[in-house]
């Protein structure tokens, strides 16, 4: 490679090095300013304090609680914490029954609400729906809409909330119902009011007996109609009803619903009964009102949906949370491949759930246009989230629900699903502010600790290496400063907080970026020894160190990938900024340290290997014997253009002419 060459490809190395500094600088001060971060790392747990909850579970009845569950419990709220990134939380059992949680920092009311609430997670069918309790101001026209996401098959098929629709009442009058309100949130909702507009949209069905759809509001006695399925139907009736007399007309719809599930029909009846009267009860907009009802996964349930308002009648779980595999969220495919506008949330059930599923919507399938009998309901804590129709059966466990979701909305709502399924339900006992666990004067000793290393680094580099172990010291200037930026960056970007582990992970950093120099200096030196000139070492050299820097970078990221997937705690702190500061010494070693030498090289203070440079051929040892020189000439010294054999001077040596069959020095 040409020396020109040589230089610009130095040159443009050492270019991308100062914009990518110069990158992270700004974003992080963006983020200082306008993104709610800081200029400075976000500290742990151990360094600064931050928020103590203890969780209860809540049992129905003589319900136990065994040690498998709450480890299950544990293993859960671990990955919500952990879904935005490596935050440091420590997550611990109490007595064996209750859950510590400990978050550094001063968490957000949101993340507060997502740990202090972790619900169960549960599908239950829809029996009965009331929307009367909702703000008459959410739909002046008084117009019934028809509400939820709705269920398709995840292989691309477009769905979209069923339209608007209206029916006769039994007295002959249009049934009205106003729409739920946007801005109002049930006191245990745990998904973000964005979803209020996607999931909880309300349906108000036909009226009549033959409409065959189920009345979703108080109704008076009457004979129902049959559908094929078995379930029956009651007729809408006037609001002057007692609660007795509403309560007896869902009776009979819950009983047919619970019978053509396969219940018997005097345990039917008797739990219809029961739950009717819960059903009428209950109000909605009562704070707390959740936290007195018995979520008995084997009874059907009278609850609320998460605006707040909403009453619903819920069949028995029929598939637990614990069957879901994965959530996701994004714009769903179309037909073609291509990405459309429509925001999806994508279901995959376990081998089990998928079996259950496929024979839920196959149930609901055929109770289509049957609202809210074809609707099944996401119980999250005792709270309807979504309660989408089934559009097909879907028997490979992929379900897509859409609606009016957002971006932000549809991914909160995946999160919920994927991390919500506990076995059991908690609440919160107390919520503690504890003070650091180590504070800032262990903090102070850990820095002290990597500046004193740091400074045995520098000595060594300088006796070792003299002139140039000032690439050294700048090498690590450069690195600490990047790894400042970045572990800023990710404490706002990704919730990253540096403990005292992840201190010890920086300063065994500077270790490893020593190393690296090490190498590469030690392989010019060799070359230097070889007799090479200085520039054609450099190269050569780095060839040779280069596959050796890049292998043991491997092998040091590969052991804290293993670190942070396996460990937990403190010890994935350790392993995250082992495996970041890794990066950041390739990259400096790549785009700082061999630019820099290939461009000092060219100077006459290491080119003609000064005694202070690092590069003296005669204090390394180099072979300075009789060689070629060219031309039909011999000497002692370097070959031109490389270093001198002491002291910086050049020698010719004596010379002499070339004769066939032998030659004279």
């Amino acid at each position: 490679m040409a020396s020109s060459s040589i230089k610009r490809s130095a040159w443009r190395s050492l270019s991308a090095l100062i914009a990518l500094v110069i990158g992270l600088a700004l974003l992080a001060g963006g983020l200082a300013v306008w993104g709610g971060g800081q200029l400075t790392p976000k500290l742990g747990l151990d360094l600064e304090g931050g928020t103590e909850m203890v969780l209860e579970p809540q049992l129905a009845g003589n319900q136990q609680v065994s040690s498998g569950q709450i480890d299950q419990a544990v293993d859960i709220i671990r990955q919500r914490i952990d879904a935005n990134g490596v935050s440091e939380a420590e997550i611990s059992t109490q007595g064996g029954r209750n859950i510590v949680v400990s978050i550094p920092g001063s968490p957000t009311e949101e993340q507060l609400q997502a740990i202090s609430k972790p619900s169960q997670l549960s599908f239950r069918a829809v029996f009965a729906q009331d929307f009367s309790a909702l703000p008459e101001t959410a739909n002046p026209s008084g117009t019934p809409t028809s509400g939820g996401a709705t269920s398709t098959p995840s292989s691309g098929a477009t769905s979209t909330p069923a339209p608007t629709s209206s029916a006769p009442s039994s007295s002959g009058a249009a049934t009205s119902t106003p729409a739920p309100s946007a801005s109002s949130t049930a006191a245990n909702g745990v998904v973000p009011q964005a979803l209020r507009a996607a999931d909880s949209t309300p349906t108000t069905p036909a009226s009549t007996p033959a409409s065959g759809a189920a009345s979703s509001s108080p109704a008076t006695p009457a004979p129902s109609a049959s559908t094929p399925s078995g379930t029956a139907t009651t007729p809408a009736a006037p609001a002057t009803q007692t609660p007795a007399q509403q309560a007896q007309a869902v009776e009979g719809q819950v009983t047919q619903s619970l019978t053509a599930l396969g219940w018997q029909q005097a345990k039917a009846t008797e739990a219809a009964k029961k739950v009717a009267a819960q059903y009428v009860a209950l109000d909605c907009g009562t704070p707390g009102v959740l936290e007195k009802i018995v979520d008995d996964p084997e009874q059907p349930l009278a609850t609320c949906g998460d605006d707040g308002a909403t009453k619903y009648i819920l069949g028995p779980v029929e598939i637990p949370g614990s069957d879901i595999a994965d959530a996701t969220s994004g714009f769903q495919a179309g037909p073609n491949g291509q990405q459309t506008s429509i925001v999806e949330v994508g279901l995959t059930f376990n081998s089990a759930g998928a079996t259950k599923f496929a024979e839920v919507t196959k149930r609901l399938f055929a109770l289509q246009g049957q609202t809210p009998l074809d609707q099944f309901a996401v119980v999250l804590d005792k709270s309807v989230i979504t309660a989408p129709r089934a559009q097909a059966v879907i028997n490979d466990g992929r379900a897509s629900i859409t609606g009016s979701f957002t971006v932000d909305s549809a991914k909160a709502l995946a999160e919920q699903l994927k991390f919500g399924a506990l076995p059991i339900s908690f609440a919160l006992q107390t919520q503690d502010n504890i003070t650091p666990q180590l504070g800032a004067e262990q903090l102070q000793i850990g820095l002290l600790a990597g500046l004193v290393g740091l400074l045995l680094v520098v000595v060594y580099s300088l006796l070792q290496y003299r002139a140039l172990g000032f690439v050294t010291v700048l090498s690590l200037v450069v690195a600490s400063i990047i790894s400042y930026l970045a572990v800023t960056v990710l404490g706002t970007t990704s919730g990253f907080r540096l403990t005292m582990a992840g201190v010890t992970g920086l300063i065994v950093a500077i270790g490893v970026t020593a190393d690296s120099f090490i190498v590469y200096f030690e392989r010019i030196r060799d070359e230097v020894r070889d007799g090479r000139p200085l520039v054609a070492a450099v190269e050569t050299g780095w060839k040779r160190a280069r596959r050796t820097i890049i292998a043991a970078d491997a092998v040091n990221f590969i052991a804290a990938g293993v670190l942070y997937f396996l460990a937990s705690s403190n010890v994935r702190g350790f392993a995250f900024t082992l495996g970041l500061t890794t990066l950041i010494d390739l990259a400096i070693v790549v785009l700082f340290t061999h630019p820099m030498v290939q461009l000092l090289a060219r100077t006459n203070f290491f080119g003609q290997g000064h005694r202070w440079s690092g590069l003296d051929p005669e204090r390394l040892g180099a072979k300075v014997g009789p060689r070629y020189r060219g031309r039909g000439q011999f000497g002692t010294g370097p070959r031109p253009g490389g270093p001198a054999p002491s002291g910086g001077s050049t020698s010719t040596g004596s010379t002499g002419s070339l004769t066939p069959g032998r030659a004279e020095a």
